[in-house]
């Protein structure tokens, strides 16, 4: 791809992605664009979800990657790229690197997912555990970028990785060309403002709305004085978004392309990606949900078409368990309690026998017997249940309490 000027840093134009998408043709999917009736009842109109967890990789991180990497010279090439990323980032530098027949190397942080570390690798980057957060591991990498002379790949901050980012607007406008709303998740902003500008360079009728996680939020602060700005201590399950200030580059696109940058709670978050995986069939990171998570938490004020970027699905096993959990606990169909009863034979079957006339399906029972707070012959009793949603566990609680039981939140 042959950018109009040799300064890696010119103002992006509709061509740029226009040429990035030509250079991905065979390299990255066209990824799927699927309907969702559920999300469409909710809000009034068709609501259609981008399935860039799809792509390769599972996330839309290869497309920037590969256009970066395939803009550079010669000699940059044989010297090789370098990046940093706990996940995404670094499996679609690893391969794009791969295709291109470049040398990678991809720092990540020592306590990064075991199946992240292992894709990367088997995408042919030579990975380096370092540090235990991100920010450690960005600075290993850009030491190593000075002492070899390896091109560091950012992986938002970038006018190529942006355009790169912009061809995932163009495959929507192409698949669903009576859109009216794109909902889109920021984390640094490469995503988002590469959508934003390839949609409103072709439809400037269409809404663009950006997502972030409550806690991560750093375009709204940024966006209200004017400048990136950054905030302490991000905190979010959703990874993928979990950045504390916006990208230098990406920002000043964001600022006149997308119209609207929104924030969602973490169990809106939880609850959106059971939704993706129990009524899509879907398995979406927490980052790639936000813009589900936008349209449950308020889904009468989007403007239909809808179209909802799920932007990677690399989740943890682990991690998933955790979250698909709390999405249960928040929409009313994971219950835990507390409770104190006799310590003698017979209590604990009388007390399933409670739970199972209600219809509460019990996951585990727990006892505790050495707390100085209970009585000589008290045992505490902690129970976590799989309940039908609000209107049941309100149900079960009646029951326990109908039966002479006191209870407490778990």
């Amino acid at each position: 791809m042959s950018f109009r000027s040799p300064d890696p840093w010119h103002p992006l134009i509709l061509d740029d992605v226009r040429g990035a998408q030509k250079m991905l043709s065979g390299v990255a999917r066209v990824t799927a664009m699927e309907g969702s009736r559920y999300l469409s009842s909710l809000v009034g109109a068709p609501v259609h979800l981008k399935c860039e967890n799809l792509q390769r990789t599972g996330s839309f991180k290869l497309r920037g990657a590969y256009v970066r990497i395939a803009g550079l010279r010669p000699e940059q090439r044989a010297a090789g790229v370098v990046a940093a990323s706990a996940g995404n980032h670094a499996q679609g530098v690893a391969l794009a690197s791969a295709l291109l027949g470049v040398h990678a190397t991809v720092f990540m942080p020592v306590g990064a997912p075991l199946p992240k570390v292992a894709a990367t690798r088997d995408y042919g980057a030579d990975v380096r555990l370092h540090g235990q957060v991100v920010d450690e591991t960005l600075a290993a990498a850009e030491e190593y970028a000075d002492e070899t002379g390896a091109v560091f790949i950012h992986p938002f901050d970038h006018p190529d990785i942006i355009a790169g980012q912009g061809t995932v607007g163009l495959e929507i406008l192409e698949q669903c060309p009576e859109v009216r709303t794109i909902v889109v998740g920021i984390g640094g902003g490469g995503l988002a403002a590469g959508i934003g500008l390839a949609v409103k360079s072709v439809r400037p009728d269409v809404k663009v709305i950006g997502v972030q996680a409550e806690g991560a939020a750093a375009y709204p602060p940024s966006l209200a004085v004017g400048h990136p700005v950054s905030i302490d201590a991000p905190t979010t399950m959703a990874d993928g978004i979990k950045v504390g200030r916006p990208g230098d580059v990406p920002f000043r696109i964001i600022q006149e392309y997308v119209d609207e940058v929104r924030t969602v709670s973490e169990d809106a978050l939880s609850t959106a990606l059971l939704l993706c995986l129990e009524r899509a069939k879907l398995v979406v990171e927490p980052a790639g949900v936000s813009p589900v998570a936008a349209l449950l938490s308020d889904p009468k004020s989007f403007r239909g078409p809808v179209v909802a970027v799920l932007s990677g699905g690399n989740v943890d096993p682990l991690v998933l368990q955790r979250i698909l959990r709390h999405g249960m606990a928040a929409g009313g169909r994971y219950l835990s309690l507390r409770l104190r009863v006799t310590d003698r034979p017979g209590v604990l079957a009388n007390l399933l026998g409670v739970l199972s006339a209600v219809d509460a399906n019990v996951l585990d029972v727990g006892h505790v017997r050495t707390d100085p707070r209970l009585g000589l012959t008290e045992v505490e009793v902690e129970l976590h249940l799989e309940t039908k949603g609000p209107e049941h566990c309100a149900e079960v609680e009646a029951a326990l309490r109908e039966a002479g039981y006191v209870v407490t939140a778990g």
